[in-house]
């Protein structure tokens, strides 16, 4: 039990971006504190005598996982790196659109959306989550997903996107939707 502790502990702390309380560890594991406790230490040990690139520290009244001291010259570069901002509404559209329906044109992702698609497709163009996939038969660029899309968005394939056919809303949440999506259209009309 006390590597399978060690084990189960090791892969909460990391999923956890804030230090956890050892009671809190017991009570998700099962175990005792006091078993929780000396896990941590020997995890603690495994880490320093392995000379791992991870330490466990105890921080503000808790354990997490943390990168080696040796490592922030390489971290402070790595992270130093400008962060990509999250994707606006718009391209989060138009990225299920082509998604879905790839090979797909921009005029085909406009007329869906019911507006110009240039920037969006523009911006995944640059971000690397799309790509261009050929020409249609009127000479209009088509677009696909790339392989970072899947990584971004965990899947293995296409065919793991969530089959929209299988989306069986109730009564009610369809009138919520129909009303919203005439509302959006609205407001785009008038802008």
């Amino acid at each position: 039990m006390s590597l399978e502790l060690e084990r189960m502990l090791e892969a909460l702390l990391f999923l956890s971006s804030e230090p956890v309380e050892a009671e809190a560890l017991a009570d998700a594991t099962g175990a005792e504190l006091h078993e929780v406790v000396t896990a941590l230490e020997r995890l603690r040990e495994h880490y320093e005598f392995e000379r791992r690139g991870l330490v466990l520290r105890e921080l503000a009244g808790g354990y997490t996982l943390a990168s080696h001291p040796d490592a922030e010259p390489a971290a402070r570069r790595l992270l130093a790196r400008p962060r990509t901002p999250p994707l606006t509404p718009a391209q989060s559209e138009t990225l299920a659109i082509v998604a879905y329906l790839q090979p797909v044109s921009r005029p085909e992702i406009a007329r869906i959306r019911g507006v110009n698609a240039e920037s969006a497709v523009a911006t995944l163009l640059e971000r690397g989550m799309v790509q261009e996939s050929g020409r249609s038969q009127f000479g209009a660029v088509l677009y696909r997903t790339t392989e970072l899309f899947l990584r971004l968005f965990g899947l293995a394939s296409l065919k793991e996107l969530a089959d929209p056919s299988a989306f069986d809303p109730s009564p009610e949440l369809e009138a919520e939707l129909r009303d919203r999506l005439l509302r959006a259209g609205e407001a785009r009309a008038t802008a």
